[in-house]
């Protein structure tokens, strides 16, 4: 018997709860089965011989719900990689390990993410494991600036590796290409380093050029070799069998040539020219790999690097990391807020534009929440740390970044198959095609040049490159116009979304309502139904509920002791106030309890006809009046609605409110689809409708009150400032709590998938095209044959290309 425990999602009340527990433990193999609502897991155990954890997340799922496997999520930084197949490698080795559950590799990052079970793996395991294959993995968190440095650095020795390769290469090819070229203008080289007339001065200083190169080149050496011997061959070990099969033949060369006076075909310019070609493609990937990953660096570079706390009564600055949990931070204008927290002392706009999007400074007043990284604009203030470090709001969109750009879009599957097999092939290809062409009757030297062709001119870097660059950027993109793409499987669905479901309070309208109306039955007057209603809402939680207290309170009317308050979820409340029993809530409610309504039929249908909430109230089982609630329309709602029209987008509306308000706010803004009346549990089942017609479905709420309906839709939008509930729920998080941006998320999702399929086209069209002409396909039809230096050249402008592409992504501005 094993114990496990599960993350279970979608679950809302006990009955959910049950639910799960009953699926669970009508498996066989299940000893028992518990599930705590609060804590949202199920604890199981079972027999594995029996039944395996996919076998239970099945049956969850067939009862409506989603069972996780509990993991620890980790990033560690691999080197020693160069191309997708090492990569394919590092996930190979990693998802091999007992307890991983999944791992995947961004070549554009040299990160691993990795989910695993702490009870039956460590971080340790999975270094050592590694390590084994070739590589080195490491969880040491490093900062922007280190960051910076290492790649500098990088940018830099693979530059000063170019350039002294670049020194010996030129005269090396003048050399050798030197009597072909030169013979066509009628000239000839110097006589001391003819070919023709001195071989062996020619053949030394050949040798004497090249060997600087090969130096500079170890590494292509030193990894391909390594990772060949380990059988999981790479891009090095390509390029290090190619450069060494033309070395060693040359070297043969020289050798018969000194030994045997014999002439020979040196092929010395090819190992040095290629070796040569391929580090400044390698120069241009790292730049271009930097670029892709500036949106995480200016998230990262907005932090301040020190604070100014009160310690022992005395103003201290000390490095941002050493400020803790209740330390009293003192900002003064113009400088940054350096962690998240409340105002003790002081007011002062704050500018939260670089997170919210928000260009208007907000008002902070004692109480007020902080968020770090703002800054302060025209006061000083004390506020005390709330969240330090990891927990910030600022640390926790980083993650969110970095996780996405460190995930897999489905849309990347087939290139990580071809590429966990591309080396191996390409090396029997090689082989294979030089075979074929020295049994066919060539020389030698023609079989050489096919053999170093084939395998110089193969790129797995371009398939490795192709889908994480365009994510990179993507993701980024969306980071700085406040949208927030948790994953690479969230970017690509969205652009396949057909109907957009915007929940209405707080979403489509401001979710700040107001009392604007009171209407009375006969013997009743208005301060005392308002005074009656506000009393049973004083401890309700409710917007409309909120409104009418706070109507009350500007009328300065007398709250009244309230006994037995129950609260009736998605229809209202029922309470004893004054010594009577009182009900307030929707039509719903009324008809349930068999209230009459004929007399404020009229009055409430003109009332929800114009876009008003009638909230009905009864005392003493009779109807007593409506209080009337209005919620404005944001600003933007129209806008953005006509936006996703102009798409081919379905735009419906959810809301608990009755049919005639809902259908008159969906009228002003232009509502496709109207779904009224539907209680808070049931709005995850009325996008499964929606989804069961065959459509695929986004739903854009708070994040909280809608987390069953985000879980439920292909995906899920929150509305919201970044908090973690939002963060949970979604797969999408706009900051700016701006329905312009429900728009802009699906666009950048269109235009990000429309890049990877152009550079997985490109990608696999080089390798489909370049392979065969290397194996001598041309030459069949007595076209050319390819040289290898040439396949060298186009090796490393594929990758190139491919960023490039991706790069493109940078110049995306949303449509508003």
């Amino acid at each position: 018997m094993v114990n496990k425990t599960l993350d279970i999602q979608g679950m809302t009340c006990a009955a959910c709860a049950r639910a799960v527990e009953r699926a669970s433990r009508k498996l066989d193999g299940v000893k028992e089965a518990n599930v705590n609502l609060a804590t949202e897991k199920l604890n199981i155990d079972f027999d594995e011989s029996k039944l395996s954890i996919p076998d239970i997340q099945k049956a969850v799922e067939k009862a409506g719900y989603k069972a996780i496997i509990e993991t620890t999520k980790k990033t560690l930084s691999i080197q020693g990689m160069t191309c997708a197949a090492c990569a394919r490698t590092v996930e190979k080795v990693t998802g091999k390990l007992e307890g991983v559950t999944e791992a995947n590799v961004n070549l554009a990052t040299e990160k691993l993410s990795v989910s695993f079970d702490t009870s039956k793996v460590s971080v340790l395991d999975i270094e050592e494991a590694i390590e084994k294959a070739g590589y080195k993995a490491s969880e040491d968190v490093i900062s922007v600036d280190e960051d910076r440095e290492a790649k500098e650095k990088n940018i830099t020795s693979l530059w000063r590796r170019f350039v002294i390769s670049a020194v010996f290469a030129v005269p090396l090819l003048v050399i050798a290409m030197g009597p072909m070229i030169l013979q066509g203008f009628g000239m000839m080289l110097p006589e001391a380093i003819d070919p023709m007339m001195h071989q062996k001065a020619y053949s030394i200083i050949e040798l004497l050029l090249v060997l600087p190169i090969m130096f500079e080149g170890r590494k292509f050496f030193k990894v391909g070799f390594k990772t060949l011997i380990k059988r999981s061959p790479n891009m090095d070990s390509l390029v290090a069998i190619g450069a060494s099969a033309a070395f060693l033949y040359s070297l043969f060369g020289v050798y018969e040539i000194f030994a045997a006076n014999k002439s020979a075909q040196l092929y010395f310019e090819s190992a040095g020219v290629i070796l040569t070609l391929i580090t400044l493609g390698k120069y241009m990937e790292a730049v271009s790999k930097g670029k892709t990953s500036e949106a995480i660096k200016k998230l990262m570079g907005l932090a301040p690097k020190t604070a100014k706390v009160i310690r022992q009564d005395k103003e201290v600055e000390i490095p941002i990391d050493e400020v803790k949990v209740g330390d009293i931070i003192v900002v003064r204008p113009g400088e940054k807020l350096p962690v998240d927290g409340r105002v003790v002392e002081g007011n002062t706009s704050v500018d939260e534009s670089m997170l919210t999007g928000e260009s208007i400074p907000v008002e902070k007043n004692v109480g007020a929440d902080i968020i770090g990284a703002s800054i302060n604009k025209n006061g000083s203030i004390k506020y005390e740390a709330t969240k330090v470090g990891k927990d910030t709001a600022l640390s926790q969109i980083i993650k969110l970044v970095e996780e996405a750009q460190g995930s897999k879009a489905p849309i990347a599957k087939l290139a990580d198959i071809i590429s966990g097999y591309f080396v191996p092939v390409v090396i029997i290809l090689a082989i294979v095609s030089a075979a074929a062409w020295y049994l066919s009757g060539k020389d030698i030297t023609f079989t050489i040049t096919i053999f170093i062709s084939v395998l110089v001119i193969a790129c797995p870097c371009a398939l490795g490159l192709a889908t994480p660059t365009a994510i990179m950027v993507g993701t980024g993109k969306g980071a700085e116009y406040g949208v927030l793409i948790k994953n690479g499987t969230a970017l690509e669905n969205t652009h396949k979304i057909e109907t957009v479901v915007f929940d209405k309070t707080g979403t489509i309208t401001e979710g700040k309502p107001k009392v604007t109306d009171i209407v009375t039955a006969e013997g009743i007057n208005n301060s005392y139904l308002l005074q009656i209603a506000a009393s049973a809402e004083k401890n309700s939680e409710h917007p409309l509920g909120e409104a009418i207290v706070k109507k009350a309170e500007e009328e300065n009317i007398e709250f009244l002791q309230v006994k037995d308050f129950k609260a009736i979820p998605g229809m209202g409340i029922e309470a004893v106030i004054d010594g009577k029993k009182v009900l307030l809530g929707n039509k719903k409610l009324m008809d349930e309890r068999n209230m009459g309504l004929e007399a404020l039929k009229e009055v409430s249908d003109k009332l929800a006809a114009e876009g008003k909430t009638p909230m009905y109230e009864a005392i003493d089982d009779k109807i007593a009046g409506i209080v009337v609630v209005s919620d404005t329309v944001k600003e933007n709602s129209k806008k953005a609605i006509e936006k996703l029209h102009n798409m081919g987008i379905e735009v419906a509306m959810i809301t608990g409110d009755n049919r005639r308000t809902a259908e008159a706010i969906a009228k002003q803004v232009g509502i496709d689809r109207v779904l009224a009346e539907v209680l808070p549990e049931d709005k995850a089942s009325e996008v499964k409708k929606l989804q069961d017609e065959g459509r695929k479905v986004a739903m854009v709420g708070d994040g909280i009150n809608d987390a069953p309906a985000l879980a439920q839709a292909d995906i899920g939008m929150a509305i919201g400032s970044g908090t973690d509930v939002a963060i949970e729920s979604a797969d999408i998080v706009l900051m700016r709590s701006d329905l312009m941006d429900v728009g802009t998320a699906i666009d950048l999702s269109k235009k990000t998938i429309k890049n990877i399929k152009e550079n997985l086209f490109w990608a696999f069209g080089y390798n489909t095209l370049g392979i065969p002409v290397a194996m001598g396909i041309l030459y069949l039809f007595h076209g050319p044959l390819l040289n290898p230096m040439i396949a060298a050249l186009a090796m490393s402008f594929s990758s190139v290309s491919v960023l490039t592409n991706a790069l493109r992504l940078k110049g995306f501005k949303p449509i508003r």
